[in-house]
């Protein structure tokens, strides 16, 4: 798998919270985003796996 560059733009209030959660949890601010995204990515993914299952199975 490789890798590519996703270019942002934010404003100078928002990057600064990004920095503060990153250095709270000792990673750099890219690390935390990219790190965000996956975890938000699974979530959605494991959430229409369930309901996928409760579909199959009739549950409501």
């Amino acid at each position: 798998m490789g890798t590519s560059v996703l270019s942002l733009r934010m404003d100078g209030e928002l990057l600064e919270r990004l920095r503060r959660h990153a250095a709270k949890r000792g990673m750099s601010v890219q690390d935390y985003v990219v790190r965000t995204l996956i975890r938000d990515d699974f979530d959605q993914r494991f959430q229409t796996a369930v309901e996928e299952t409760e579909k199959f199975y009739g549950v409501t």
